[in-house]
């Protein structure tokens, strides 16, 4: 049995403006909760303002700046018409393939960041538990809808 190598394809530039979006969002939550920190260790303590924000707001802004980027070019994908292969990850890297007839359900999302970026998640539910929802965000809506069609089309064609 010999396995073919795919190549993966990029995800949209736009996803990277989402993924830093949602980073930042996380970032700001933290950094007002250590904000209240902060200013309760002062007021308790009388140590110097900004102990305990300042590191959350300088690692906030070193994910969002350094880390989002990396974690954005770690994902890749491919559709064969049998088979999408979906990759992600930097220390643990996971590279899945689902085959088209193991899909039972599909879905096309997007949420109000993703609409604005021109992105969409493509979604595909199969049989199975562990690992049955494979997930592909930050694609084409055009490209996702297209997918989604080829894959239900080899649905509606297999014998059952």
């Amino acid at each position: 049995m010999t396995f073919e190598l795919v190549p993966l394809q990029s995800l949209e530039r736009g996803y990277l403006a989402v993924l830093r979006i949602r980073s930042a969002v996380r970032w700001l939550t933290l950094s007002a909760m250590a904000a209240i920190a902060d200013g309760f260790l002062h007021w308790r303590t009388g140590l110097p303002a900004g102990v305990v924000v300042g590191p959350v707001v300088l690692f906030g802004v070193l994910s969002v700046v350094a880390l989002v980027p990396g974690r954005w070019r770690r994902w890749g994908y491919a559709f064969t018409e049998r088979e999408l292969h979906v990759a992600s990850g930097w220390l643990t890297r996971v590279h899945t393939v689902v085959p088209v007839s193991r899909v039972q359900h599909i879905d096309v999302s997007q949420g109000p960041i993703e609409r604005s970026a021109g992105v969409a998640t493509l979604s595909l539910h199969t049989a199975g538990t562990e690992g049955s929802l494979v997930v592909l965000p930050g694609i084409r809506r055009e490209r996702a809808e297209e997918i989604r069609d080829a894959i239900r089309g080899r649905i509606s064609d297999a014998p059952w």
